[in-house]
Parts: structure tokens; C-alpha cells; sequence
């Protein structure tokens, strides 16, 4: 039964993140990638990480997301600004090869290695003990990090939202 809910999970996460790079319109490329943001959620819990599967949904299922989608929809582009030029495309597809060479090196490297294991055992870190980190010494940092990451935010929607060079130009 395990299995089946893994290869259930695994085919999600896989046609998903497939689909949202195949597809042409980067709205529904986004909406794809919460999917599949998702479809890793289900994977972390179904390993029984579950503070891993939530952080992941917070994090990227949530904040990230409205941030590409944020972002794709303050770009004033047009539909011809996103098609591929040829020379474009033979580097897509050497990148493509090249990618699933470097992959199928690591996978042969993994399969044919004798290296055994170590048998270590995991610390035991509980969700109570991560947060009484955060909101105890860490605190200040973490309050750190979101204000910068709210005021990088703040900076991508001015800079998106002025107008380019060229219809400054035909404005005056």
C-alpha cells in the first residue's frame, strides 16, 4: 500500500512539474508549480516529515508562490516576448542533454558505489525543540530575515512596475 501512495505521489510531482515547463502560458506554468509544491508536501508527510511537509507548504505552496505569481503578472510583456528564438532552443536542448548526462553519472556513481553507510544514529530534533530555537535566541534573526525579504519584495514591485526605457522614450 506504500508503494502505491509513493508512485501515486512520485507520478504527481513528476507530471506536474513536467507539464508546468512545457506549457507555454506562465500563469498556468505557476499554478503548475504549486502543484507540484504540493505533490512534495504529500512526499514529505507520506516520509513522516511532517514539520518539513508544512514548512513546505507555507513556504512555498504559499509565500513563493504569490511572489512568481505576483511577479508574472507586474511584468508588463506581451505573448511574443516569451517564444523561443532557434538559437534559444539548441541551448534548451543542450542544456536538457547535458543535465540528464550529469544525472545519469550521479545515478551510476550511487548504484556502483561500495562505500558502505554510516550507521550513526539521527539526532533526535523534535518541532518543539525547532521552535523554542527560533523564538528564543534566533528570534532577532528571524525577524531580521522577514523584514528583508519584505523589503525586497516592496523594491521588486517598484522596479516592475516602472515603465521601461523605451516607452519613457515614447511618452516625451
Amino acid at each position: 500500500m506504500t508503494t502505491i501512495a509513493f508512485a501515486l505521489i512520485a507520478f504527481l510531482l513528476l507530471a506536474s512539474a513536467a507539464t508546468a515547463m512545457a506549457l507555454r502560458n506562465i500563469i498556468h506554468s505557476a499554478l503548475l508549480l504549486v502543484v507540484s509544491w504540493f505533490a512534495l508536501a504529500m512526499f514529505y508527510l507520506w516520509a513522516g516529515a511532517e514539520f518539513a511537509a508544512f514548512a513546505q507548504i507555507l513556504i512555498y505552496a504559499g509565500a513563493i508562490s504569490m511572489v512568481v505569481l505576483f511577479a508574472v503578472l507586474l511584468t508588463q510583456r506581451t505573448l511574443g516576448d516569451f517564444t523561443l528564438a532557434r538559437e534559444s532552443r539548441r541551448r534548451a536542448f543542450g542544456a536538457v542533454l547535458a543535465s540528464t548526462a550529469v544525472a545519469g553519472a550521479i545515478a551510476c556513481a550511487i548504484l556502483h558505489s561500495s562505500t558502505p553507510i554510516a550507521s550513526t544514529p539521527a539526532p533526535t530534533v523534535t518541532v518543539r525543540d525547532l521552535g523554542e530555537q527560533l523564538m528564543g535566541p534566533q528570534a532577532a534573526a528571524l525577524l531580521i530575515v522577514g523584514v528583508i525579504l519584505t523589503v525586497s519584495l516592496i523594491g521588486a514591485v517598484v522596479i516592475a512596475a516602472q515603465p521601461a526605457k523605451s516607452d519613457r522614450e515614447d511618452a516625451s
